[in-house]
């Protein structure tokens, strides 16, 4: 039975990793390490003080690492507040999830809490989840499932009666860690269940859409096992 819905956020509900990808690009680069968005597409899902930690030991840059994380943390939250974008879909997505059995509801982002307070204020959600989880405080972060586990705690159901919605491959692979069913949202096109060309990895999802418009309470039960 499902008793709880995980939110992931970046990417699934605000459109914020093109706003990532900016920031990167132009905090590592004043820091000397030059980034593509290809590059950035290497750390996408990762917690900030991971993706700084991933160039700082491959490319090496000017600065502590605390001092780029701040200022990356920074930027990233001051482009949600003045650009972010809502993902088609939420409002369906969330009435789908909470549904009439009175489902409890989650955020669970590897952002850390500035930027999550952002992009919620900036979606007009800061009073919609049951909780608000952020990994910053984890000792791992995803593709580790501390933050799933913990959020499930949280509302205080099993693992075992949640269903994620992320759109990265990185949180799909935690989800799956924490013995969660897992709904794929991918962010890339290329990677939606219509493509040829998508990420194969996604199989380990048990259902793939193209968008949280496809998330319904029927596909939340089927993918849950419920009977109903």
């Amino acid at each position: 039975m499902v008793r709880a819905v995980i939110f992931d956020m970046d990417g699934l509900l605000i459109d914020s990793e093109p706003l990532w990808v900016r920031a990167e690009i132009e905090v590592f680069g004043r820091a000397g390490v030059s980034l593509t968005e290809e590059d950035c597409a290497l750390t996408k899902g990762l917690r900030v003080d991971d993706v700084v930690a991933y160039w700082h030991r491959r490319r090496g840059f000017d600065g502590a690492p605390a001092d780029v994380e701040e200022r990356l943390i920074a930027r990233v939250a001051e482009l949600v507040r003045a650009e972010g974008r809502a993902l088609p879909g939420i409002e369906s997505a969330l009435a789908a999830a909470r549904s009439e059995r009175g489902r409890r509801i989650a955020l669970a982002s590897s952002s850390p809490t500035p930027i999550i307070e952002a992009a919620l204020q900036r979606l007009g959600l800061t009073s919609t989840f049951d909780v608000v989880a952020s990994a910053e405080g984890e000792t791992h972060g995803k593709p580790h499932p501390a933050i799933f586990l913990r959020t499930a705690g949280r509302l205080d159901v099993s693992p075992l009666e949640c269903v994620v919605l992320e759109d990265s491959m990185t949180g799909v692979i935690a989800a799956k860690a924490a013995r969660m069913k897992c709904v794929a949202v991918p962010s890339d096109p290329l990677a939606g269940p219509s493509s040829a060309t998508r990420d194969a990895r996604f199989v380990l999802a048990d259902a793939i859409v193209t968008s949280l418009v496809e998330v319904t309470s029927v596909l939340l039960d089927r993918v849950a096992g419920d009977p109903t």
